[in-house]
């Protein structure tokens, strides 16, 4: 996930599919293949194993602001800012 107020930082088919499903802040390359088809797949398939923080951080035996890296209220100030 890309730092609020990035934007959509991606090319052409992937910059559609974000703003469709209103995927504000992102940043994505496509390697590879540049046919439109295949990168809309391929970005299809990166969404589909996005893990919510929750998630990896109980796979991984940690606090979730350990993932995120982000000490207790510290999100609730930058959204006051």
């Amino acid at each position: 996930a890309a730092p609020a107020g990035t934007g959509i930082i991606a090319g052409g088919p992937m910059r559609a599919v974000f703003e469709a499903l209103g995927i504000h802040d992102v940043v994505a390359k496509s390697v590879g293949s540049s046919n439109p088809h295949n990168m809309i797949k391929a970005t299809f398939a990166a969404l589909d194993q996005v893990a919510s923080p929750r998630s990896v951080a109980m796979r991984r035996g940690k606090k979730v602001s350990d993932i995120l890296g982000k000490k207790a209220g510290e999100h609730a100030d930058a959204k006051d800012a």
